[in-house]
This record gives C-alpha cells, sequence and structure tokens, in this order.
C-alpha cells in the first residue's frame, strides 16, 4: 500500500480536503460569532398607519442577536409577522450592518364577530380599530366569500343611499343582510339567486315601498313571486 503513489496520492488527497473542509468550518464558526460586523440599524421602507415603531422593535428584539453574517431574515420576517396588523413582510440584509425591511399592512374592511376583523382579500387577522365598519357572521372559512358578495350587494344597495351595515351567512347557507337604514333583508340561499332578488327588490322600491309613509324594518325576499315585510308596530 505505501508503495503504491496512486493511493498515496488519493490519501493526500483526502486529508487535504478534510483539512480545507475544518478549516472552513472553523472560519465559519468564528465570522458568525465575531463582534466585528454588527447589525446596527433596521429600515423600515415602508409608510405604516398601523404598525409602531415600538411594536416592531419588541417583535424584532432577540433576533437580531450577533453579527450581519448571524442575522437569520427568515426568522425577523417571521417575528414581524406576527404583529396583528402587518399581512406581510420581508426582511433582507445590506452592507455592511443593516436590515432592510418592508411590511404590507391589512386594511380593514369589515368586523368578523366581536374579536377579529377581515381584510380586503377576505383574509381574518386579530387588529383591533375604532373605525366604523360593517360587520360579517359566518361559518368558519367563508370569509372570503363575504368580503366578496359584501362588494356586490354594497353596490345592489346604493341607489337606497344606504350602506351595508351586517351581513350573514347562517349555518345553512342562507344571506342575510342589515342595511345602516336599520331594514333587515332575508335574501335566502345561493348568492347568485340572493343577488338577483336584491337588484330586483332595490330597482322595485321606489314604486312600492319607498311610497309607504311607514317604515318597515323586516323584508323577506325568499319568495318566487313577491316578499312579505313586517313594519313596527304603532305605539299608542
Amino acid at each position: 500500500m505505501w508503495d503504491n503513489p496512486r493511493i498515496l496520492n488519493m490519501a493526500a488527497g483526502g486529508l487535504v480536503g478534510i483539512a480545507v473542509l475544518m478549516l472552513f468550518l472553523s472560519g465559519t464558526w468564528l465570522l458568525l460569532r465575531s463582534p466585528l460586523f454588527p447589525v446596527t440599524q433596521l429600515d423600515v421602507k415602508s409608510a405604516l398607519a398601523k404598525t409602531t415603531s415600538e411594536e416592531i422593535e419588541a417583535a424584532t428584539r432577540g433576533r437580531i442577536g450577533g453579527n450581519f453574517f448571524a442575522v437569520a431574515p427568515a426568522e425577523v420576517r417571521a417575528g414581524l409577522e406576527r404583529l396583528p396588523w402587518v399581512r406581510r413582510a420581508s426582511v433582507r440584509r445590506v452592507w455592511p450592518d443593516r436590515l432592510e425591511v418592508e411590511l404590507e399592512e391589512h386594511v380593514a374592511l369589515a368586523r368578523w364577530g366581536d374579536d377579529s376583523l377581515v381584510n380586503v382579500y377576505g383574509e381574518r387577522f386579530k387588529g383591533t380599530t375604532e373605525g366604523t365598519l360593517p360587520v360579517f357572521l359566518g361559518p368558519a372559512g367563508s370569509e372570503i366569500e363575504l368580503a366578496r358578495r359584501y362588494a356586490r350587494f354594497a353596490d345592489a344597495v346604493a341607489p337606497l343611499g344606504t350602506a351595508v351595515e351586517r351581513v350573514v351567512l347562517t349555518p345553512r347557507y342562507a344571506w342575510q343582510l342589515r342595511l345602516a337604514s336599520g331594514l333587515q333583508l332575508m335574501l335566502g340561499r345561493d348568492a347568485d339567486a340572493a343577488e338577483a332578488r336584491l337588484r330586483a327588490f332595490v330597482a322595485a322600491y321606489p314604486q312600492t315601498l319607498g311610497r309607504m309613509a311607514r317604515k318597515h324594518e323586516y323584508i323577506d325576499l325568499r319568495y318566487p313571486n313577491g316578499f312579505a315585510l313586517r313594519v313596527p308596530e304603532l305605539k299608542g
């Protein structure tokens, strides 16, 4: 074996390769733990309406340890995306000492029950707001459909000079609306058919219920050839 040049060359090459690998790993280990090249700046490029600098600092605390080479952008991004109003974050290292952050915030479209909001993409999130928003109620997983139908229902009732205050999709997947005027509408199942009934009702409203002196509070549009209504009782 020892008098075989080929085997000796192979063994020498293997030893050199191992030595180079060990040197590389040692150098990497030292570089990642070196006090040199610290990250000194977190640069947020986005204009933010709901997320504060204090929240960003808290979300990134403990995730920007070590130096420029040791920081994991994915971990920083994960921390930022846990903030209630952050929909999406991107983080990248910028030589020699900076992290550049871009944040996309949720744009609230409606309230979901009492403890969540729904954004314009139909995604539920845990933000809070004092603003006036419509309320969505429906089975879990129906947020996107509610957001999409809300836009169409709001467009349909616009000629009445009022807004949609509440959209309900019942467990049996029947649609119900409450308008800002106080009027409640029962639209039935099948969203497309429900929208068609609503548009037909709005078109007929000026010549029918719009002429009534008394206000009506509940209208059931599920009838094929008409509708039922309820008016408040007169107080003596």
